[in-house]
Order: structure tokens, then C-alpha cells, then sequence
């Protein structure tokens, strides 16, 4: 699993430290809290772009 390690805010997060992180790669996608940096979930290709597909959906 090939993933960039630039980690990216939400730009949705606000001004405070609430706020959901990405780091894209070519096969899944890393998902964590500012807050707690330590811990992320993992998602595949396939299931992260469903996700997207369905929570823009109105």
C-alpha cells in the first residue's frame, strides 16, 4: 500500500482543533482526528470513494 504521508485537513474543519485528516494513496486511504493524531482508520480504494459518492448524495 503505496500512501502519501502528507497529511490533509478537512476543509470543512473549522478554526479549532476538531478536525478530520486525510493522507491519500493509490489504494487506500488514511483517515484520523487532529486531536489524536496516533490512531487511523484505513480504507481501500473501492470503500473511500463509495463513502464520498454517498455523503454527497443529497
Amino acid at each position: 500500500m503505496i500512501i502519501d504521508k502528507t497529511w490533509r485537513r478537512s476543509s470543512h474543519s473549522g478554526a479549532g482543533n476538531n478536525c478530520v485528516e486525510l493522507a491519500i494513496g493509490r489504494t487506500a486511504t488514511l483517515v484520523r482526528d487532529s486531536k489524536r493524531p496516533g490512531p487511523r482508520l484505513t480504507f481501500g480504494d473501492r470503500p473511500f470513494r463509495a463513502f464520498l459518492t454517498s455523503i454527497r448524495q443529497p
